[in-house]
């Protein structure tokens, strides 16, 4: 038997970056390894500068992604002023007021398109893969009672539900998926839809990824190549990592040998 921690992700908006090309900050549908690295790091209190904690975590788990709803397509197009380096030479610029306390004629503007997904619902499941490192109750008792605010991808995208972590010991991933219980939320909405999610929000096919070495349960459909391994987060560097993945119909059927 498998050990996995499995919990659910809501949010009205959500951002989960991908390759990212001049002025356009895309977002995949799917959340991506080093997304939800983040979102662990951040529970256990890691900050970003610390690498070595970063790469620790990093090594001792893997992700499987149940996409109940990828959401629909949102596009911000996105202004900041910016002041030019020269500008701030000799200055301190501890805050945001700091760097535009210059004259204004040398701001300068910053244009982009930001892509987010709206109304997107996940179900992430981890397996440790190292068990001298951080176990699977600290993850869940973290995200329980995170360090740092827990967001999807960027600031201005809170989760909208509670994750309600669950330790799940199950043969393969699509079977700990179906065992997970999220039914705790229906009275955080108040049954105004008769349920935990917004109407018709969960809609079969649901896509299930997994990364390389996982027991899924079900054959793959295909490969895909992601370049969402993070490999320096100081300078913002990412490997290349095959995610398998594959259709599920009815959570409710048995798993697929």
């Amino acid at each position: 038997m498998n050990r996995y921690l499995v919990f659910q992700i809501y949010g009205p908006m959500a951002a989960w970056g991908d390759v990212a090309v001049g002025e356009s900050r895309v977002s995949s549908t799917i959340p991506g390894r080093s997304a939800l690295l983040g979102m662990i790091a951040a529970a256990l209190g890691i900050k970003r500068t610390d690498e070595d904690r970063l790469s620790a975590l990093s090594s001792s788990v893997r992700f499987g992604v149940l996409v109940m709803s990828s959401g629909h397509f949102l596009r911000d197009y996105h202004t900041a002023q910016v002041p030019p380096t020269s500008a701030l030479k000799r200055r301190p610029s501890r805050t945001r007021r700091d760097e535009l306390a210059v004259p204004k004629d040398d701001l300068g503007t910053i244009l982009s398109a930001r892509d987010y997904r709206t109304d997107a619902s996940y179900r992430v499941a981890i397996e440790q893969t190292e068990p001298d490192t951080v176990t699977l109750e600290t993850i869940q008792q973290a995200v329980r009672k995170p360090v740092f605010p827990l967001y999807l991808g960027r600031k201005a995208c809170p989760p909208a539900l509670p994750l309600h972590p669950q330790i799940i010991e199950q043969s393969d991933l699509l079977s700990a998926f179906r065992k997970a219980s999220f039914t705790g939320t229906d009275e955080l909405l108040g049954g105004r839809t008769g349920g935990s999610w917004p109407q018709g929000l969960h809609q079969p096919p649901y896509t299930l990824c997994w990364e390389e070495g996982m027991r899924s349960g079900i054959e793959p459909l295909k490969s895909v190549t992601r370049r969402d391994h993070p490999r320096s987060r100081l300078r913002w560097q990412f490997d290349e990592r095959i995610e398998c993945q594959a259709m599920i119909e009815n959570l409710e059927e048995a798993a697929c040998s």
